[in-house]
């Protein structure tokens, strides 16, 4: 999981203070939404500067072949209001939650944003 600490650098008579944070590679995100989508987990992100708790349906790639996310957002904040469909997301930031799974009456309709899934909630 990400860390940071903070931590002083002397660069001649100043002192510099230094942020690390350890960041989420697209690998470490790839296997955090594919056990949340195989253990149907919940997931907490920030994704465009909103907190968001979200639900992974099916991992995958569009037709550019990037990977991409189906998600049900059930709770957090989001610039047009929660959307009962679900939430399409290029996500990072990533945590496993320890919380009720939340789906869509609608979730099995087409998505075109996973063209290829490599994992869906059904299978």
């Amino acid at each position: 999981m990400a860390s940071t600490y903070a931590s002083q650098l002397n660069y001649g008579e100043k002192n510099i203070g230094i942020i690390r944070a350890r960041i989420q590679t697209v690998e470490d995100i790839y296997r955090l939404i594919w056990t949340a989508v195989s253990s149907k987990q919940p997931i907490e992100v920030n994704y465009n500067r909103q907190h968001r708790l979200l639900c992974p349906h099916r991992l995958g790639r569009n037709r550019e072949d990037q990977i991409r996310v189906l998600c049900y957002q059930y709770g957090g904040g989001s610039q047009s209001g929660l959307q009962p469909s679900g939430a399409e997301a290029k996500l990072s930031g990533v945590t496993l939650l320890e919380d009720d799974w939340h789906t869509a009456p609608n979730h099995s309709r087409p998505a075109t944003c996973v063209i290829e899934a490599d994992i869906d909630v059904d299978d």
